[in-house]
């Protein structure tokens, strides 16, 4: 038996392994960069027997790079789109190989570093994460507002929001597998490609697997495309648009929960008849009725953004889902927000018959007028927000098809290929 005896029969005739580096403009390290994958290839053929290219995934480069780069054996694929993220996908999706290893043509990754990532992912990992902080970070190749604060913070909020459980979201050397990439349907053109990979990997149940990277001075001549301020902002962005419990959910909770206490407060002393002397008088109860329509906003944006994920194919589905999708539908949307509604409408009657018989006086507390003008408010958004709901979910008024019960393990993870054992090196 061969060592890729396990391998499906229609990747051992071809490549297995390509190393994909983004270039613009890299005439000057690209020699180092490619030569370094060369050994990489070298020490992956001859400890699990894969073979391997080079792709350069080119970016509009005026300095040569190109040539230089089919000079040195690499094969080079021409990216139309400007950007990080989308020199990175298209040099994947030009790649033969069935692990993918991604890293810059700058010189500030070790290749080498790639084998041990590959032999994760041919053990069954999807992707496999570098992580610099346990590698080693030489002196001179990470800015100190990079190394203390910007990957610590964004790595940290990757975490919280989407349990990827990585220590380093940002390296730029990793791999994965072909059949994972193509899963994920990468978008991304800018630097926050990177987030989008290890968040989506996560919301999908892929396997993450992390092994060390070393991070090294880069080799060029001039300063690197990376802009820390404009590229950190879009990585903090990027985890709050593919986030919707933290984007809106929380935020809503929070809301809701000051406005409810406010209300809880202010109501209290108006059953007690001691609202002149209550620490919440009309402003707050106003400002209170307008936390509550706001945050009833932001569950229904969060509840948008979720069926958008799912429909999409970079949320999985779950059974806590599942079972409240059994109750929200269209019809209960609109059922429950006209009920809302006309509550808050008998609110105000209320305060009007009130109002009558007082002889049109005006009242003290605005309590009663704001709670059924928020009622009514909310009833509204309901009724709309179940629309929206049915458009993003592609006009059916079931708003998360259910998983059945025999599907549902399979639906929780992504289908991938058998692992193959690596064999050991052979002295």
């Amino acid at each position: 038996m061969t060592k890729l005896a396990a391998v499906d029969e229609a990747w051992q005739a071809g490549i297995d392994v390509s190393i994909v580096m983004p270039c613009l403009n890299e005439a000057l390290s690209l020699p180092h960069c490619i030569a370094n994958a060369r050994e990489a290839l070298a020490r992956m053929r001859d400890r699990f027997g894969l073979s391997g290219e080079i792709v350069i995934s080119d970016n509009g480069s005026d300095d040569g790079s190109q040539m230089m780069a089919r000079a040195l054996g690499a094969t080079v694929v021409h990216c139309p789109a400007r950007g990080y993220g989308a020199a990175v996908a298209h040099g994947m999706r030009s790649a033969n190989g069935r692990f993918l290893v991604m890293g810059d043509a700058d010189g500030s990754y070790d290749f080498r570093d790639a084998v041990a990532m590959v032999e994760q992912l041919a053990q069954g990992a999807d992707l496999c994460m570098g992580s610099r902080f346990k590698a080693g970070i030489a002196p001179g190749a990470m800015p100190w507002k990079n190394r203390y604060i910007g990957n610590p913070v964004l790595t940290g909020m990757l975490n919280l929001f989407f349990r990827a459980g990585v220590s380093d979201a940002h390296c730029g050397l990793r791999a994965l597998t072909k059949e994972c990439f193509e899963r994920l349907n990468l978008a991304s053109s800018g630097m926050e490609f990177a987030s989008e990979m290890v968040i989506k990997a996560a919301l999908r149940g892929e396997k993450i697997a992390e092994t060390p990277a070393r991070l090294l001075p880069d080799l060029r001549d001039r300063p690197p495309h990376l802009r820390p301020w404009r590229d950190g902002w879009r990585h903090l962005r990027y985890l709050f648009m593919l986030s919707p419990v933290w984007a809106f959910a929380v935020p809503a909770l929070l809301a809701a929960a000051v406005s409810l206490t406010i209300w809880g407060a202010a109501g209290l002393a108006f059953v007690e008849g001691r609202w002149r002397d209550s620490i919440f008088g009309n402003y707050w109860v106003v400002l209170a009725g307008s936390l509550l329509g706001l945050s009833h906003v932001a569950v229904l944006l969060a509840a948008s953004a979720h069926v958008y994920g799912r429909r999409a194919g970079f949320r999985r589905a779950t059974g806590r889902a599942d079972r409240v999708a059994k109750w929200i539908n269209l019809e209960t949307m609109l059922i429950s927000g006209g009920v809302i509604g006309i509550a808050g409408f008998v609110t105000l009657l209320a305060v009007f018959g009130y109002w009558s018989q007082h002889h049109f006086e005006a009242i003290g507390s605005v309590l009663p007028a704001v709670v059924g003008t928020t009622l009514i408010v909310i009833g509204a958004q309901n009724a709309l927000g179940g629309f929206l709901l049915a458009i993003v979910n592609g006009h059916e008024t079931e708003f998360v098809q259910p998983v059945r019960e025999k599907e549902h393990s399979s639906a929780l993870r992504p289908a991938r290929a058998e692992p193959f054992e690596c064999p050991t090196r052979v002295a």
